[in-house]
This record gives structure tokens, sequence and C-alpha cells, in this order.
């Protein structure tokens, strides 16, 4: 360990381990397994890359996509760590020349997907070197319940089979307690050391709002918020992606869509320009980020419902990982409750695939509908209990209203259960409201008791009670009746009058705009700013001399903490956190000059 918290200190410029950082390092410099779930951002990748480099051997690191991998490597090279990737982007010649290094034992870490670590080929080259340990990256992949379900992960226990000796670490940021399961049984790890780390991000702020024009709701919020900011915004479908793409290039943002039905090269191109510019924003559907380290990641956006609790914070873990704060928005309403629940019901998955994911489709519906501390109930889907509110979510910032909704919902799940259970929720509102529609009529409803009992509250108002009634389990979508509503047992109680239902009020105005604004402006001082954005240019200098992006070189709270300090000499500079030695005699006397340059014109 005393060789660990060397190489922490000179090669990555950090002081002292984080979380669980230390424990989980211990175990593998013991050759021992480990299971470690950390937060994004929470140091998950020095916990196998100080022990590949502190053990014989080289590091194997099974990481999912080919972005994650270049970008890893170019990090790491920055520090002087020798490292490579195997992957589709190599021609033979430059994979031969990685595998001729790999059997000399000249690499710390190599990285390699999945798929071609299980290749017949590789497995042999492998046994043929000496192994410091294997780390299973994004292990909920190997979860059929996980949001990034890969099923070449579930074949990765033969690591265990064919290299006994070696030590294996499984990491990820996003597991509740069945994936965590699943990850100890597919990939054999019963007898592993597991490591549970707060999944409290503290630097985020969470923000979820209802209703329609979601657009216009999300296009204030980038301008009071993110005015100049890199962020990504996600969208459950290709076409929406598009849209929302071309809507903000024509308001002035630059915003590059992401998905699978774009060529392989465009996608890449759109990454890059992530990753390398600053003011980008990424319009894309679940399939963009997974591993994307980009730390300065100032806000994540949903126009469109992620299915579970785990999608969710994944997401939007990818906002401020630099620790600075960030900001999470998310706009949900009607359809996005009825789409979803009717994607799982009429899925033609096995019953008990289909449960689970109802039940965490239900626990997002309920982080929505929430009118707690939104991060006390997402700590507690982790079996983690935060035991004061935290200020730093919507629902503590502006606490939302409740109201006794038990008259209305009786009206509402009448007009269901009266209409016959056969009908959408526009179909009810109109009979509520008393519309004389052809089709009301043709059908009788115009007849029915519940007809025009709503007619004093709008459209909106029954929408919004249907989307609470729907999340809560009060009704369910038929998912062969095109978006029919059918009340469930649970409305029983509420029908009978025996129970009341109090809802929160939907929120007319924004109200967290300056506040959140103000704490993120203290974050940089005045007399600060004009040195931290020359610091940023000489950063870029940097990163486009050599084709990576810009965090590679520093991340942004290293920068600020040096235009905070104003380091006048090299030995103070490697006491900022982020410098080792090896970016110390790369960048140490550029950095050092343009802060003198300040020093002498303040």
């Amino acid at each position: 360990m005393e060789k660990a918290l060397e190489i922490l200190r000179k090669t990555f410029g950090y002081d002292e381990f984080r979380h669980n950082q230390a424990g989980v390092i211990q175990a593998l410099l013991e050759g021992n397994d480990a299971l470690a779930l950390m937060p994004t951002g929470g140091g998950k990748s020095l916990c196998y890359q100080i022990p590949a480099i502190c053990r014989p051997g080289t590091g194997i690191v099974i990481s999912p996509l080919i972005a994650l991998m270049q970008d890893q490597v170019d990090a790491l090279k920055q520090l002087g760590i020798a490292c490579a990737f195997i992957n589709s982007t190599l021609d033979r010649a430059s994979q031969r020349e990685i595998e001729t290094d790999l059997v000399n034992n000249k690499l710390d870490l190599l990285y390699i997907a999945p798929e071609r670590l299980l290749n017949e080929y590789t497995l042999r080259l492998l046994e043929r070197c000496q192994i410091a340990l294997f780390a299973i990256d994004e292990a909920h992949c190997v979860s059929q319940w996980g949001h990034d379900f890969r099923p070449e992960y579930q074949r990765l226990s033969l690591l265990h089979q064919r290299f006994k000796n070696v030590p294996r670490i499984a990491l990820t940021a996003t597991a509740d307690d069945v994936t965590r399961n699943e990850i100890k049984s597919q990939l054999d790890l019963y007898q592993a050391n597991t490591f549970i780390s707060s999944f409290d991000r503290k630097n985020i702020c969470y923000r979820i709002v209802e209703g329609k024009n979601g657009r216009d709701q999300l296009w204030q919020f980038l301008e009071k918020e993110h005015p100049h900011d890199s962020g990504i915004i996600y969208c459950l479908s290709r076409k929406k992606v598009e849209k929302t793409a071309e809507w903000l290039m024509a308001r002035g943002r630059t915003a590059l869509p992401y998905h699978a039905g774009l060529s392989d090269s465009l996608r890449q191109h759109h990454q890059n320009r992530f990753l390398r510019d600053d003011e980008i924003i990424i319009v894309a559907t679940i399939a963009f980020g997974m591993g994307i380290d980009k730390p300065d990641v100032r806000f994540v956006a949903h126009l469109s419902l992620p299915k579970s609790i785990e999608a969710y914070y994944q997401e939007t873990g990818r906002a401020g990982r630099d620790g600075l704060p960030a900001n999470t928005w998310m706009n949900y309403g009607l359809q996005d409750v009825i789409s979803l629940r009717q994607m799982v019901q009429s899925s033609e998955a096995a019953e008990t695939f289909k449960r689970i994911s109802i039940q965490k489709l239900e626990a997002m519906l309920g982080l929505c509908e929430s009118v707690l501390c939104r991060r006390q109930t997402l700590l507690a889907y982790f079996s983690e209990i935060l035991s004061e509110p935290c200020g730093n979510c919507d629902n503590c910032l502006t606490p939302p209203e409740l109201w006794d909704a038990s008259q209305a919902a009786q009206k509402a799940l009448s007009c269901v259960y009266r209409s016959g259970q056969r009908f959408g929720v526009n179909y009810l509102i109109n009979i509520l409201r008393g519309k004389q529609d052809e089709r009301i009529q043709a059908n009788g409803h115009d007849t029915l008791s519940t007809f025009g009992i709503g007619a004093d509250d709008s459209v909106q108002y029954w929408r919004t009670l249907y989307r609470q009634l729907i999340a809560l389990g009060y009704l369910e979508v038929d998912p062969e009746g095109y978006g029919a509503l059918r009340l469930t047992e649970k409305c029983r109680p509420l029908l009978r009058g025996e129970t009341g239902l109090k809802l929160r009020r939907q929120r007319i105005a924004d109200k967290l705009s300056n506040r959140r604004k103000k704490r993120q402006l203290t974050e940089i001082l005045d007399e600060d700013q004009a040195l931290f954005s020359d610091l940023r240019s000489l950063r870029k200098g940097f990163a486009d001399a050599q084709g990576v992006p810009p965090y590679v070189i520093f991340h942004d709270a290293t920068l600020v903490s040096i235009a905070q300090h104003r380091p006048e000499d090299l030995a103070s500079l490697l006491n900022i956190p982020g410098i080792g030695q090896h970016k110390l005699a790369h960048y140490g006397k550029r950095v050092i000059e343009v802060v003198r340059e300040h020093i002498m014109s303040s």
C-alpha cells in the first residue's frame, strides 16, 4: 500500500484515496477478488489501475465501448503509464505490435472488449502472458435486469476457470440489490470482497418537471442555466433526437445528434467534437455516454422518461464528474407514462422479466411524483439512507404543494369504469368535460353520470391527474387496447371512500434558476476568471497538438485550483490536485508562465 500511495501522489497527482479506493486496492494487491460499486466520477478506474501498476504483469481491462478504451488510454499516456487497447480500429500490424509488447511484459494495462477477449485466439495469447489482474468495467452489463445488458458479459466467468490465480475486480456505478446479486452469480464472484461507496453525488442538482411544452421548458432551462455549457440531452427515439437537434441548431446552439441510425463515422465525428470542443450539446438516445469520461459536462437533460432509476442515475451521473456544480433536468408527461407501461406489458419477454421491469418503471415513476427530497428517494433505491433532505433538488429548494385529490380521482376512475374500461385518456377527458362529440354520442356516453362532471377544470388538469393515477398504480394501460385504461385492485378503497389521496400540484413557474446560478458562479471569482480562461486556451492548444480531448490534459477542477492558488513555481504547481510528475514535466513550465503573466499584470 505504500507503493500504491506513492503512485497515487507522483503519477496521478492526488494526496489521498477517496471512498473505498484504499480497501479495494488492498484486496487486489493481496490477490483477492473484489466487487466495487462507486458513483460516477468517484474514482473507480484508480481501483484497478494502481494495482495493475504495482503487481507483476499486465492488468487486463474488459471495457464495453471503443470510445471508453481510447479515452482511458489517452489519459493514462499523459501520466506516463505504458498502456494500449486492442479493438477493431487497429490494423493488423498495430495489433501484432501490441501483442508483442504484452507477451514481453511491457504494458501496465491493456483494454479490450468482452467479445474479443472471449475469442479463443485472445485467451491463448493471455495464457502466454503474466497477468496482474482482470478488471471487468461497467459490470452491470452482465445483468439482464440492467439498462445496458450485454450478453457477452455473462460468459466472463470463464476467466475464473482458465486463470484461477489471477485476481478479478468487477466495477459499476449503478446496481440495485437484484443487479448486484446477478453480477456475483454470473461472474462467479461469491467470494469477492464487496465495497459499496455512497451513491450520493452532492454536486448534482436534480430537477424533474411535469407537463406539456417540454421543448420550451428545456430552452428556458438552457438559456437561464447553461447558455455556453457542454451537455447531453436524452430522448427515447431516433426521430425525436433528430428533431430536437435541428430545433436547437435553428435557435443558435451547436447540437449534434447521436443514435444507432447514423453511420459509424458520423457518430464518431459527433462524439469527438463533443469530447474536444466547448459549448457542444449532444442530443442522443441512451446508446450514448456509457463510459464517456468527459468531466466538464455541466448538465444532463431528459426529454423522455428513463425506464428505470438505474438508467436515470447512470445517465445523470455523466454530469459534473469533475466535482464542480452540475444540473440535471427532466421533463415527463402522460404519454411517457402510457408508452413505457405499454412497452413493458406488451413485450414478449418472460413473465419474471416483465414483472421486474414493471417494478423498476414504477420506482422511476415514484421518483417523479414524489414530494420528498429527490436525493433521499434516489439513494433509498440503492439501499442508502440519507438522514436529512439534501437542499440541492427541486423538491428541497421549492417544496411542492399538496392538494386533496380524493374527489377528483373518484370522478376520473368512475369515468374509466362507467365507459367500459376500453378508452384512452383523451376520450375520457372529453366525457368528463361534457364535450359534444359524435363518437361519445354514438357510444351513448353522453348519458353517463360522469358526463360533464369535470367541465369546470381544464384538459391539462385532467391529463395531469390521469398521469398521476397511472404512475401511482391506480390505473393500468391495456397493452392490447391502444392506450385504453383499466382499473386496478388498488383503486377500490379510494372509489369506496375508505382512503383519501393527496397529490402534488403541478408547478407553474421555475423558481430555481437564480439560486442555482448564484451557486455556480461562486466556483470562480471574478478576479480569477481571466486566468482560468487563459489556462483553458493553453490546455486547448496542448490537446489539439496531440489530438486528444482537453480534459485528458487537465480537468476543469485542476484549472480552477490553479486560478485560485496561482502557484509561481513548479514545486508549488505539484501541490495542485491532478498534477503528477509526468504532467509537471510536460506542461508545468508553460502553466507557470501564464500564471506569472497574470500576477504581473494585476
